[in-house]
């Protein structure tokens, strides 16, 4: 497992104040504010603290109330919603500063036998061996990046993302609102599936709300840009494991009033759905 992983793992674990109230430490990652991920796979953490072993992760939707100080620790309060029988509610509560900034509801689930089928197929695109990882592709445009954040940008990542069809960020061009990346850890992960369903979700923001910039011809690199998360909902369908490939794949079917539309679907290389995403976020550009 790489150093970075192993931090990325850390931060997510968080420190357990009292009962249902947890800390957990924030990173920069070059953007300004805390990254939307970090706050989801915290507050996931949080909650499956309180929830027992034989349940699992299937859903969660939140929202982003306000910017988070990446150089601030976060508070997560959990309301144990409800324990059912087959089904357990979480309510979880960002608080920094006094303020909410972030509140999430999540629902577990027992394993249960059904009905089971996939409508969508897997898009056939070039295997991840075969694509540049998205490391690599910033590195090559490092000298344009502004010395403050240059390091931060450029540095190792515990999350390893190869975009099949990038597009420039400093100079993009409008093309369709699709996008398809290849994504694992940086690294053999502990045979825990609530551990990587919280490092999927995570990593499900990273080149999501961007998607609905690609018709348009513009960056959130770009200084006129404001690009932020709104809200962002996910249902896990299959098991899978976080430490090998899956393939995500975005598409943005609107975007209005400021709005960008997103939505996504996660297929492990077997051709698997394993997991469904939507979000919604701020796309404006100033004069």
């Amino acid at each position: 497992m790489s150093s970075v992983l192993t931090e990325l793992l850390d931060l997510l674990k968080l420190e357990r104040i009292e009962e249902g109230i947890f800390r957990g430490q924030s990173q920069d990652l070059g953007f300004g504010n805390v990254f939307g991920g970090q706050v989801i796979g915290q507050a996931l953490s949080a909650a499956k603290q309180t929830v027992s072993e034989d349940r699992g992760l299937h859903s969660f939707h939140c929202y982003f109330l306000r910017p988070g100080n990446a150089r601030q620790p976060i508070v997560y309060e959990v309301d144990n919603a409800r324990d059912g029988k087959s089904f357990t509610t979480r309510r979880v509560v960002a608080i920094q500063n006094g303020k909410s900034i972030f509140n999430l509801a999540a629902s577990f689930q027992i394993e249960e036998e059904g009905f089971a089928h996939q409508k969508p197929v897997m898009p056939e695109v070039d295997g991840p061996e075969g694509v540049t990882s998205e490391l690599e592709l910033v590195r090559r445009f490092e000298q344009f990046i502004p010395e403050s954040i240059r390091d931060k940008m450029t540095c190792d990542k515990p999350i390893d993302i190869r975009p099949v069809n990038p597009n420039n960020p400093l100079q993009p061009e409008k093309r369709d609102p699709v996008r398809y990346i290849w994504l694992k850890s940086a690294g053999k992960l502990p045979d825990d599936l609530r551990v990587h369903k919280y490092l999927l979700a995570y990593a499900s923001d990273f080149n999501f709300l961007p998607t609905s910039l690609e018709p348009h011809g513009v960056s959130f690199w770009q200084k006129n840009m404001q690009v932020a998360s709104l809200d962002h909902s996910m249902w896990f369908h299959r098991d899978f494991r976080m430490d090998d490939w899956l393939l995500y794949a975005m598409e943005s079917p609107s975007a209005s009033g400021g709005r960008g539309f997103v939505r996504g679907q996660l297929f492990d290389r077997q051709g698997r759905l394993v997991a469904s995403s939507t979000q919604e976020g701020l796309i404006r550009k100033w004069a």
